[in-house]
């Protein structure tokens, strides 16, 4: 598939919903599975404001489908206040939904979550337009948002795509995708990087490619090669640095014989 940022074909992300209390033992479950720190179920249950955030969360949303908006949102600012993690109580969530540490985290009304999702702190799912309807991203099954990114507008992350920390996404993501950047841009399949853990969620953030870092890079390698070219043919070039202080920043071939020299 191309890597440019088109639709995915498929975006049916978001599952019939199983009972509440099967809701709320998968939520509780899930958290054994992404987060080495928790030990035990009642540990998670009275220390996790991520998890308390989705348990209100699917309270009020069920009083948001009985058109109680009053209530609902009640709700919902309640959990703000209690966890300060913003969910709209409109926000459609699917199951094994975990949000890690949660500080900041916004949903919008219209955001659509599927399977298995993970969000980290500072996470945005907003909208760009003041216009009623669709307005919010939808999230396919295993998505991974780092911390900070944010998602805006009414996009699709297909299944599995991986968003690097502090990324701003405003296009659609094909499934197994890694989007880096602002705007978010495609650098990695999820197949070309391997998981970190028997649940395939792959956390090495700091190991997804810098594009534009490599684009710096080969224009500096560039510059290199036709400063070459020009002393071999006598041109006198002003203002050449042989000695950087960025070099360990640069990390190109060109700085590496720099230093050797």
């Amino acid at each position: 598939m191309d890597d440019t940022m088109t639709a995915p074909h498929d975006t049916g992300c978001i599952p019939e919903r199983p009972s509440f209390l099967q809701l709320l033992k998968e939520d509780v479950e899930c958290v054994f599975r992404r987060d080495p720190a928790a030990r035990s179920r009642f540990e998670v249950l009275t220390t996790y404001p991520g998890v308390h955030a989705v348990l209100l969360q699917r309270i009020a949303h069920r009083l948001w489908k009985l058109r109680l908006r009053y209530p609902a949102r009640l709700v919902s600012w309640f959990a703000r206040l209690l966890t300060n993690i913003d969910i709209h109580p409109g926000a459609t969530i699917g199951r094994r939904f975990f949000i890690d540490h949660g500080a900041g985290v916004v949903i919008g009304e219209t955001a659509e979550i599927g399977n298995d999702v993970t969000l980290y702190h500072g996470v945005t799912l907003g909208g760009t337009t003041w216009n009623k309807g669709k307005r919010h991203p939808t999230l396919c099954d295993g998505v991974v948002v780092g911390a900070g990114a944010k998602i805006l507008g009414a996009i699709t992350l297909g299944e599995h795509v991986r968003v690097g920390a502090n990324s701003v996404v405003v296009k659609d993501v094909p499934s197994h995708r890694t989007v880096v950047g602002i705007p978010a841009k495609v650098v990695l399949r999820t197949e070309e990087a391997n998981a970190d853990n028997i649940y395939g969620i792959n956390l090495d953030h700091h190991l997804i490619p810098d594009p534009v870092g490599r684009a710096i890079a080969c224009l500096m390698e560039r510059i290199e090669v036709l400063e070459a070219q020009s002393r071999k043919q006598g041109s006198a070039i002003n203002g050449q640095c042989r000695t950087c202080d960025a070099d360990d920043l640069c990390d190109t071939e060109v700085a590496r014989v720099l230093r050797k020299e």
